[in-house]
């Protein structure tokens, strides 16, 4: 007896769950002889009937019924397998979709990805950069394995764990009348230019962060979203601007800035690392997890 392939199982599923060989054929982009051709097929291969056709469309057989059990089942079992194959890269490495945001790419993965991937020849990481607010969105749908981010508390919808901390200064150009300044307010800055972004990279989201910790919005004229960028242009006299203070470190001498530091308590930041589902997470993930948080209890072995 011929076997019955993957296929004909999908269209004879829809068939059954859409009630209609014509739905079916829709769902399945297929034209609708095609799709009663295969039932056919399948009904000549078993030998029995499956669906009874009639005017107001199609309904299985109880052999039908049995067969649309086992084949939900089966098809499950493939995409299954599919997902648990799509872990690995075309090279058959273990694959691991990480997303970070620019911060946390800058600050803290370079060397601790470096150590990680170090001996680990049978794995490969995906690193994409991802806006904070975004992350544990893409990792509660699967764009994602682990993502990092940061915010006040733990995303809900994934699970996370504490992973780093750091704190924003202010970046200003040598001789600006805030230079001489060791430690302010953010609030003592508000009658000077601001480049943006901001911590979580909207105005209006920053200001729903910092609360009552300034008493205005800030004026802004030019949008920076780089790093580099952002110091080059509070170099040239075009604003003044929020720079985590280890990133902006890189950039004081050589471009002639001064970092001051911000005495509000949102300047300091929490990183969290998540997954979607710790019980559910590939070996891989945890392994990573294990690696950037070996002192949280929650990820022992």
């Amino acid at each position: 007896m011929k076997r019955m392939d993957i296929p004909a199982l999908e269209i004879f599923v829809a068939a059954v769950e859409e009630k209609s060989l014509s739905k079916a054929a829709e769902r399945e982009n297929l034209v609708t002889s095609a799709v009663s051709k295969r039932i056919t097929e399948l009904e000549r291969q078993l030998s029995r009937t499956l669906l009874l056709r009639h005017g107001r469309g199609v309904e299985p057989t109880p052999a039908g019924t049995l067969l649309y059990q086992r084949a939900k089942a089966i098809l499950l079992s493939v995409q299954l397998a599919q997902n648990a194959v799509n872990n690995y890269s075309t090279d058959g490495l273990a694959k691991l979709r990480l997303a970070a945001n620019p911060s946390t790419l800058l600050q803290f993965l370079p060397g601790k990805i470096g150590r990680f991937l170090a001996g680990r020849d049978n794995i490969s990481i995906d690193l994409i950069e991802a806006h904070s607010f975004d992350i544990p969105r893409m990792v509660s749908e699967g764009a994602v394995d682990v993502g990092i981010y940061h915010a006040r508390h733990p995303a809900p919808g994934v699970t996370s764990f504490p992973f780093a901390t750091d704190r924003v200064g202010l970046v200003v150009p040598i001789g600006h009348p805030l230079a001489q300044r060791s430690a302010l307010f953010l609030e003592d800055a508000l009658d000077y230019d601001l480049l943006g972004y901001f911590p979580l990279h909207s105005l209006d989201k920053f200001l729903a962060y910092v609360g009552p910790a300034v008493s205005r919005p800030p004026t802004v004229k030019l949008q920076v979203s780089n790093f580099e960028t952002r110091c080059n242009m509070i170099r040239e006299g075009l604003g003044i601007g929020l720079v985590p203070e280890k990133i902006a470190l890189n950039y004081l001498e050589s471009m002639g800035l001064v970092l001051l530091a911000l005495q509000d308590e949102w300047a300091e930041r929490h990183f969290f690392i998540c997954v979607h589902d710790l019980a559910n997470s590939s070996a891989t993930s945890i392994e990573l997890l294990r690696f950037l948080c070996p002192t949280e209890r929650g990820l022992k072995d």
